[in-house]
């Protein structure tokens, strides 16, 4: 029989992240491939830029993984790898904006409003499965900033897409590119400040 002590619920614990996780990467994989396509028919930095936000989640889903059931320093450490991979995604994303307002777009705005549409409806599902997990160690932390930012960014693409449709210029789906990077790059910055506040922790111990 199983009492106070025996790990038990740390095991329970473990599993129920292992489970969220392996549902948050596959999720996020497969709208990466999907979004990719859809921004590189539309033409859309911004769905690009999404896409690969999403590619970026998924990987950091799977670092999260290995962290799940290992030491706290372990957490810290797939955190500090996340939160840095994001912040290169943020600068990858700002050299394509800058790229395609050089050299031209011709974005399609429906195509940009339905496919971004589409990863809303799965990223809200991503944050739901992920939230009861927000106020958790630090790799499930990074987890939840990744989901809440991908929220905000399919909101911002539908937005401009609605705007490229009203303007019939470029422009909005450069600026969502560019302020998607931003909030990729605040997301990133807070994640690497929270595993270093959980380093120094292991550091006390």
């Amino acid at each position: 029989m199983s009492g106070p002590g025996c790990g038990c619920e740390v095991e329970i614990k473990d599993q129920s992240e292992k489970k969220v996780l392996w549902i948050l990467l596959g999720i996020n994989a497969a709208m990466f491939v999907g979004e990719f396509i859809g921004g590189w028919l539309a033409d859309s930095t911004g769905l690009i830029a999404d896409s690969l936000d999403m590619l970026a989640d998924a990987g950091v889903y799977g670092i999260s993984l290995y962290a799940v059931g290992r030491t706290l320093r372990h957490k810290a450490s797939a955190a500090m790898v996340s939160g840095i991979f994001q912040i290169m995604l943020a600068f990858a994303v700002v050299g394509d904006v800058t790229r395609r307002f050089v050299v031209g777009s011709e974005p399609e705005s429906g195509l940009m409003a339905g496919i971004a549409l589409i990863a809303l409806i799965a990223n809200l599902t991503c944050l739901i499965l992920i939230s009861k997990h927000r106020k958790g160690e630090v790799h499930m932390r990074a987890s939840w900033i990744f989901s809440a930012n991908d929220v905000i960014a399919n909101m911002g693409v539908i937005i401009a897409g609605g705007l490229v449709f009203l303007t019939g210029s470029r422009i909005p789906d450069l600026v969502i590119g560019f302020i998607i990077s931003v909030v990729v790059l605040r997301g990133g910055i807070l994640i690497v400040r929270d595993a270093r506040a959980s380093f120094a922790k292991t550091e006390c111990a």
